[in-house]
């Protein structure tokens, strides 16, 4: 699980294995970080709720696998691989695992 690097260029492989599911923890997992952007992995497991709160930049968020309940600007969104959400700045969110699943975090801006 190395990162490979030519010019710039950033490789990062194996999302899912740098981001393992542990029993009674959310994992958080900065993938990638530069000045422009960040990609951290939260690795829940089934249950797990990450209570409301906000980010300090626009946030993109992407499962990776299983299955995310996200509560954003007054709806609830079934967050599943394939799907991407968009969230500006500042704006209250939470997030329900409603099994095993990672979940991505592209923080741009």
């Amino acid at each position: 699980m190395e990162d490979v690097t030519e010019d710039r260029v950033l490789v990062v492989d194996d999302l899912l294995g740098r981001a393992p599911v542990e029993e009674g923890r959310l994992g958080h997992h900065t993938v990638l970080k530069s000045p422009d952007v960040r990609i951290v992995v939260l690795a829940f497991e089934a249950g797990h709720l990450l209570k409301e709160h906000s980010a300090p930049k626009t946030l993109l968020m992407q499962a990776l696998d299983g299955h995310l309940l996200v509560t954003v600007g007054g709806r609830e969104v079934d967050l599943r691989p394939g799907m991407l959400i968009r969230v500006e700045a500042l704006e209250r969110h939470e997030v329900r695992a409603v099994e095993d699943s990672r979940l991505m975090l592209t923080l741009v801006g």
